[in-house]
């Protein structure tokens, strides 16, 4: 199977993962010659408050791709992968983080999902759940984790 298409999912918690994540999918992505879709999912809180944060209009007036763009997180991955001259573009989704990252890893014909997450105990799983383990158990093709503090 050929790598073409990479999606890396990042999240309100991965600023403090870019540097790992960055690597993982240069590593991945520039021996392969793969794209890479820098994906971020918001909750509606969370669309709601970075849209404030951003001073758009308002929230209906507000695109998920325009508002991942201006993303900190985004910003510092797109700095990483245009050094690296990794090709890259961005998409935005609203909604349940696991799902919308599934759903776009098959929007976007995803060859590999690339995601991050901190460790955490058998029972913090059970009772918080788990994004990283959502996507692992739905993505359409492979997944690969990147592991924080």
């Amino acid at each position: 199977m050929a790598l073409e298409r990479i999606l890396l999912a990042v999240g309100p918690n991965d600023k403090d993962r870019i540097d790992e994540l960055a690597a993982t999918v240069t590593d991945i992505a520039g021996p392969t010659g793969a794209s890479v879709v820098i994906a971020h999912v918001f909750t509606d809180d969370e669309y709601e408050n970075v849209v404030d944060r951003l001073e758009f209009a308002s929230v209906s007036e507000a695109d998920p791709n325009e508002v991942a763009d201006r993303h900190t997180t985004v910003r510092e991955l797109e700095d990483r992968f245009n050094d690296a001259g990794i090709d890259y573009s961005v998409r935005g989704a609203v909604g349940n983080h696991g799902q919308q990252i599934v759903d776009l890893a098959e929007d976007e014909s995803a060859d590999l999902v690339v995601v991050g997450g901190r460790k955490r105990s058998p029972t913090g799983k059970a009772v918080f759940g788990s994004t990283a383990q959502e996507v692992m158990l739905n993505a359409p093709c492979p997944v690969t984790f990147v592991r924080g503090e």
